[in-house]
């Protein structure tokens, strides 16, 4: 099936935009048409520098290995966040264009190098402030705990991202939309972005002058622990000035430990994704007065009746510096079956991103299924749920109608027969385990 051609960036643009190091003349458009999906077009370079970690971090004796349960229930998030694309346009891309569209003020030029700094520093303040408030109220933070739920710290966390934060952030970037073109706005949300992904690690200490004027690896650590010292700091996307100026900033000391003061101890998504929500509903229902309920949503998750508005930071659980993420064991011949499904499953979801404009609305929606329940069956497999093995069996089963009327195909057509024969033989092994359960079920019911 062939492609549409699309805005495309080289290898070197390709490696800058990473790092927020493109120019003004190489990535200023017209049109909103014009610009390229950058982050879309990141996946080589994200696989690149996670492979690249993962090398840097054998050679480390002392660095902690990346665990394939956490690494692939991050990534998985990073699907599902992006998923919601396929069928509307991000709410941040079209709320701000009915404002440009319906109130703008003042028309900038688009191709102005002064235009284009200022929606540098104003989506970048922008996200600031979303970033602060989605920690500092409970509602936003019902979606951006997603983010924090690892309790490692590699490239994989970056995407760890909520599929419900973008019906919130759009609101901190609309006053931009008074003056400054889409176009400009389109490509500095995603370079803000993307610069945030390489932060993300452990293997990187110290930029010496550069750590006052950018977020780096060192100050985004203290973001991510859950130590007493680390808790509402450093909210910066891409330069550390705004947590200087509005009194959020925290050095990185003290051994950090990563994740949410009250660990969930799963790596299905959905749990991942949406626990929280049940919570605060729960926690709603339960506060007496209309004062409480509403303070329940627009006050911090800490927060409890006679406490202050962030809640009391002598409540978060003591760090002893001995804390071990949640890591239950699991067979290596598990672990590499839920791998090598899912590398089959990036493949899959990369076509569709990929082919989205010229594939039909229901073959979208078929497809998106399709990678949701892959997502949850492996999440299941992960977790060692007593359901794992009927839900694979279903999926796989749903692979090979999918194989069969050519929604799926290979990575390489060398491998169409290794690949469909392997789908065979999972489907025959999860049959058997469903059987092999049902059968002791039949027996202890006896």
């Amino acid at each position: 099936m062939a492609r549409v051609e699309v805005s495309s960036v080289t290898v070197s643009q390709g490696v800058r935009m990473m790092f927020s190091l493109m120019t003004p003349n190489e990535s200023s458009f017209a049109t909103l048409e014009e610009v390229p999906k950058y982050v879309n077009q990141a996946t080589p370079y994200f696989i690149g520098l996670m492979l690249l970690e993962i090398v840097l971090g054998w050679l480390k004796a002392d660095h902690p290995r990346i665990k394939i349960n956490d690494f692939i229930t991050s990534v998985s998030a990073g699907m599902m966040s992006r998923l919601p694309q396929l069928m509307i346009r991000s709410m941040e891309l079209s709320a701000y264009i009915y404002i440009w569209n319906n109130f703008c003020v003042y028309e900038l030029p688009w191709n102005s190098a002064w235009t284009w700094w200022l929606a540098f520093l104003g989506v970048d303040m922008g996200y600031y402030w979303f970033h602060r408030c989605a920690h500092e109220l409970n509602i936003l933070w019902a979606a951006h705990q997603v983010h924090h739920s690892s309790e490692y710290y590699n490239l994989s966390t970056a995407l760890r991202q909520s599929a419900t934060q973008q019906f919130s952030s759009w609101v901190f970037y609309l006053p931009l939309a008074l003056v400054v073109p889409p176009s400009v706005f389109a490509v500095h949300i995603q370079f803000n972005l993307l610069y945030q992904f390489w932060i993300h690690t452990e293997l990187v200490k110290d930029l010496g002058p550069l750590e006052w004027i950018l977020n780096t690896p060192s100050h985004h650590r203290v973001h991510h622990g859950r130590n007493p010292y680390c808790i509402d700091k450093n909210y910066a996307g891409i330069l550390i000035i705004w947590d200087r100026m509005f009194g959020t900033f925290a050095w990185e000391s003290d051994k950090v430990i990563y994740g949410l003061t009250h660990p969930i101890n799963t790596f299905e998504n959905w749990t991942v994704q949406l626990l929280n929500y049940p919570y605060l509903w729960q926690r709603f229902w339960e506060s007496e007065g209309i004062s409480n309920k509403l303070s329940v949503i627009f006050n911090g998750p800490g927060w409890t009746p006679g406490k202050p508005r962030l809640g009391d930071i002598a409540d978060i659980p003591e760090i002893t510096g001995e804390e071990k993420p949640h890591d239950p064991a699991w067979s290596p011949a598990l672990q590499a079956y839920v791998f090598i499904q899912f590398i089959l499953l990036l493949d899959v979801y990369n076509n569709l991103l990929m082919d989205q404009t010229i594939l039909s609305e229901m073959t979208v929606l078929l497809m998106t299924a399709y990678v949701l329940l892959s997502l949850t069956c492996l999440g299941f497999i992960i977790d060692q749920r007593a359901n794992a093995a009927e839900w694979e069996m279903i999926r796989c089963l749903v692979i090979m109608a999918l194989h069969r009327v050519g929604y799926i195909k290979p990575p390489v057509p060398l491998l169409a027969f290794p690949t469909e024969a392997f789908v065979l033989i999972s489907a025959v092994y999860w049959i058997l385990q469903c059987v092999n359960q049902l059968t002791n079920k039949m027996k202890k019911q006896n």
